[in-house]
């Protein structure tokens, strides 16, 4: 394996927005927002979008790159109940009812820890078929979408038709969490620049997170996660990596 150019902490864990560009693609979707992303996978998407536009479909990122104080806000709002946090079955967990380590574990399928999260990179996006979205129609990122009679199940069924190892067509794209390996539910909106978040997961370290952590005292549970610390690494975080794409 190549040596890994190092990347500064502060990339990695979503303190700066310094390696990324804005995604400028009004002139090609009616739906497109302002979103930031890695420079180095913007000619990629950009190119998958091409591709996904000769089958009818109109590729768009609804969430891209995500801070760490965003981050923060997501997970202390959710765990002081001021955000749902959903079960299986998208239905609302009664928070109270739980412990802090039950309650973290609740969040974590669904909402990474700050400093953890892919979408600090800039390599990763959350995506949707602005053609095939109604008038009016709110984005809800759940698999209902994506799959059967799903609104944007059409695309996702194309996209995994793209997404075979080592085919080209991916332009270097893939899932990091298309299946249930007992962390994060399985997520097939979110896609993933390997090229990029490759070199990142492998860096991104338990020594960089706890500091980062450490410098963010108001992170609410912080207690709870620093003694789970490890377990919440390996179930949540380390997840695979794809260097066939």
């Amino acid at each position: 394996m190549a040596e890994l150019e190092k990347i500064a902490a502060d990339i990695l864990t979503g303190l700066t927005d310094r390696h990324l560009v804005d995604v400028a693609l009004s002139q090609n979707s009616r739906a497109q927002n302002s979103v930031l992303v890695h420079q180095k996978a913007l000619t990629p998407f950009l190119d998958l979008k091409t591709e996904a536009a000769k089958q009818g479909f109109d590729l768009c990122i609804c969430s891209g790159f995500r801070s760490f104080e965003r981050q923060m806000l997501i997970w202390n709002q959710k765990l002081l109940g001021e955000r749902p946090v959903i079960d299986e079955l998208g239905d609302p967990i009664n928070m109270s009812q739980l412990d802090s380590w039950q309650q973290i574990q609740a969040v974590l399928r669904w909402s990474a820890l700050p400093g953890t999260s892919r979408h600090h990179w800039g390599s990763d996006f959350d995506i949707y078929d602005a053609n095939a979205m109604p008038e009016g129609y709110q984005i809800q990122l759940t698999t209902n979408e994506c799959e059967g009679e799903g609104v944007f199940a059409p695309m996702h069924e194309w996209l995994s038709g793209v997404f075979i190892k080592g085919q080209e067509r991916s332009k270097g794209f893939y899932r990091p969490y298309a299946i249930d390996r007992g962390g994060v539910s399985p997520e097939p909106w979110h896609i993933s620049y390997a090229p990029i978040s490759n070199s990142y997961a492998r860096q991104l370290t338990t020594e960089i997170i706890k500091q980062q952590l450490l410098n963010n005292l108001e992170l609410v549970s912080l207690d709870t996660v620093l003694k789970y610390l490890d377990e919440i690494i390996r179930r949540f975080v380390d997840v695979s990596v794809d260097d066939n794409v």
